[in-house]
């Protein structure tokens, strides 16, 4: 057993979770992104953990503190070396300042559906009027609004991990982050449908229903942001459509 100078945080007694490989390459790929990612190459320790390093080493060193940041908001302790980055367990330091992000991203970005409208409008419209396929137009706007909640990529980056340890502190953080990451999903679902449905009447026409807001009476005058970023938008497309004809 090894416990780290900051007090709390564990690494190197439980073995390699099963997918733990390919989703350390994912996460690595993804950050390194599209020029360096075919270059990261992913492998197990000979006592547990895993070790990452770039064929290149060209920025070498800025692209494995990159990839050690996001792997550290995923759980993990990890080292950075001179060749190679090295991921050596789950860390309850890591798992806790997940979870503060996790929270914080459930009561900030998650909770603001206008902004996401907006979001969603100001794409469907600049592409609209770049002559971006119609059919394609909810697609687009939803890729591209789910880079912007970051979210939907670092939960599908874990997909088939299992999570676990042999100690019960660590277990128990780990199901706490597993509740949270189901609740942030959920949310990125809603913010997602959302920006598919404004991409849709940005590009037809019909505004759709405001998310109600829990405590918010059905019977409200004002129209929210939602509506009226939607409304402007949307007469202005088909004014220039039909002068078109």
């Amino acid at each position: 057993m090894t416990m780290d100078s900051a007090g709390g945080s564990w690494f190197g007694d439980d073995p390699v979770s099963p997918g733990q490989e390919q989703v350390v390459q994912r996460i690595c790929a993804r950050v390194a992104g599209p020029v360096a990612g075919p270059d990261v190459h992913v492998a197990s320790l000979p006592l547990g953990g895993v070790q990452v390093w770039l064929d290149s080493p060209r920025h070498r060193w800025r692209f494995h503190h990159r990839m050690a940041r996001e792997l550290r908001l995923a759980g993990w302790h990890t080292e950075t070396g001179p060749d190679r980055l090295l991921l050596l367990g789950w860390s309850s330091v890591c798992l806790t300042h997940r979870v503060r992000m996790l929270r914080a991203a459930l009561l900030g970005r998650l909770a603001d559906f206008d902004k996401t409208a907006f979001m969603a409008v100001m794409i469907a419209t600049r592409l609209c009027h770049r002559g971006f396929p119609v059919e394609d137009l909810p697609a687009e706007v939803e890729d591209r609004c789910s880079d912007a909640l970051r979210w939907p990529a670092r939960l599908a980056d874990l997909d088939g991990l299992e999570r676990r340890s042999s100690l019960e502190p660590l277990r128990l953080r780990l199901a706490q982050v597993a509740g949270l990451e189901a609740k942030v999903s959920r949310r990125c679902g809603e913010h997602l449908v959302l920006a598919s449905k404004v991409a849709r009447t940005v590009a037809g026409g019909a505004v759709p229903a405001r998310p109600r807001v829990r405590g918010e009476h059905a019977s409200g005058q004002e129209a929210g942001l939602t509506e009226r970023m939607v409304c402007v938008s949307v007469p202005n497309l088909a004014m220039s459509a039909g002068t078109a004809r």
